[in-house]
């Protein structure tokens, strides 16, 4: 049976409510991607220095996944969520001070730090208030994520050719302050005692399907993790740098971010859909397979409509691996060590992109262009694609446990 908490018109409502939050609080991430080639330009430095504010973005944001998650389990998701709003506001109002790429760098740790609030502490949260459709709810929560890539950079377009970078910081510094914490509010209520119990019965049956501990599947996950996501920064983080070296300008390569980020909320839904029905596991292994082939077809693709519609493709492919890490952690793991272990394997795959996007960057520095950094994510891909297939064969070959 399902607990009365579970799959209810309220958890339908918080559904809705932690979206809307999360479209806000992810920007940091996605933001300082849009700026880089002005930050480039402004600095007079190297594209390995440019992504170093965006490594140190993801740096902050995988280690607050974890620790914030953790803070989550303890005081619940209200009280971090407004802790979490005035970290952002502040690490933007450093960013607009700041004088060099070093002191913009320490300043995006801090806005990563913060906006981790938006992904893997969220999506751990609204994991508690299904059961029968959590693939699809854990897939809406983390579509926010992608939105928020996908909108905010087309709203904030105009102030960024107009007024520069720093004002469009100003304007998210209000906007995450104004909305963030009057809805952090809404999530005041705890999940029901009854429905942790029955979330505990069922992932411990399909822990032992596989016969690995918790931790030891938490490391191999984030092992996974890193792999897939050296794999989809290259995209991701270098889109609008690559447009500017092939002459199409960082306007173009924005509309192929959105583009891209657009594509994965649809990915990201389909595959909650298809989580719900084949589990976790099979489901991250297809889209790690399909985002493989999107990454080969970027090698031969220069002209502007191909690469539109490689980029497309791309974020069809790959925008339901990361949630489904989350997945298969309700599915194996204990339901009140969901803040920490969905932070912990969220912190591995968001340290991939982190070392993937700087990564690249050196690549194209070595090589001078990106052709190799595409093969090297291609080779990233490939480990986790080798994980998912072992954890596979490992388990026994039925459907994951479903509630009567």
């Amino acid at each position: 049976m399902i607990s009365s908490a579970h799959d209810s018109r309220y958890s339908w409502m918080r559904l809705g409510l932690t979206l809307l939050i999360a479209m806000v609080a992810n920007v940091g991430m996605w933001a300082i991607i849009v700026i880089m080639p002005a930050v480039e330009a402004e600095f007079g430095v190297s594209r390995a220095a440019a992504s170093m504010p965006y490594t140190l973005t993801m740096v902050g944001f995988a280690v607050g996944n974890f620790v914030v998650g953790r803070a989550v389990d303890k005081w619940g998701v209200t009280p971090v969520l407004v802790v979490c709003a005035v970290g952002i506001a502040a690490g933007y109002g450093l960013a607009m001070l700041s004088g060099s790429i070093w002191a913009l760098s320490l300043a995006q740790l801090l806005v990563g730090l913060g906006t981790s609030v938006g992904f893997g502490p969220l999506i751990a949260d609204i994991s508690h208030w299904f059961l029968k459709r959590r693939g699809i709810a854990v897939a809406i929560a983390a579509s926010g994520n992608y939105l928020s890539g996908a909108i905010w950079p087309i709203l904030l377009a105009d102030i960024l050719e107009t007024q520069g970078w720093r004002m469009a910081y100003a304007v998210l510094a209000i906007v995450t302050l104004s909305v963030v914490i009057p809805l952090a509010f809404t999530l005041r209520r705890q999940v029901p005692e009854a429905a942790h119990q029955m979330a505990e019965t069922m992932s411990s049956g399909n822990a032992a399907s596989v016969g690995l501990p918790p931790r030891a599947l938490a490391w191999l996950l984030g092992m996974a993790g890193i792999g897939c996501c050296v794999a989809m920064s290259m995209p991701q983080v270098h889109i609008v740098s690559y447009c500017v070296d092939l002459g199409y300008g960082p306007a173009v390569g924005a509309e192929m971010l959105a583009l891209m980020l657009l594509g994965g909320v649809g990915s990201r839904l389909v595959s909650g859909l298809l989580a719900d029905r084949l589990g976790g596991v099979r489901t991250l292994l297809l889209g790690s397979v399909l985002q493989c082939i999107a990454l080969v077809l970027y090698l031969p693709s220069d002209a502007l409509v191909s690469l539109y519609v490689v980029s497309l493709i791309f974020g069809l492919s790959q925008g339901g691996i990361v949630p489904s890490y989350a997945i298969i952690v309700r599915e194996y793991m204990p339901a009140r060590e969901a803040g920490a272990r969905v932070g912990f394997v969220m912190m591995a795959t968001i340290l991939g992109m982190a070392l993937g996007g700087w990564m690249s960057g050196w690549v194209y520095d070595v090589t001078g262009s990106y052709q190799m950094a595409f093969w090297n994510g291609i080779a990233w891909n490939g480990l986790n694609i080798a994980i998912m297939v072992w954890l596979l064969m490992r388990g026994r070959p039925r459907r994951v446990l479903q509630p009567a």
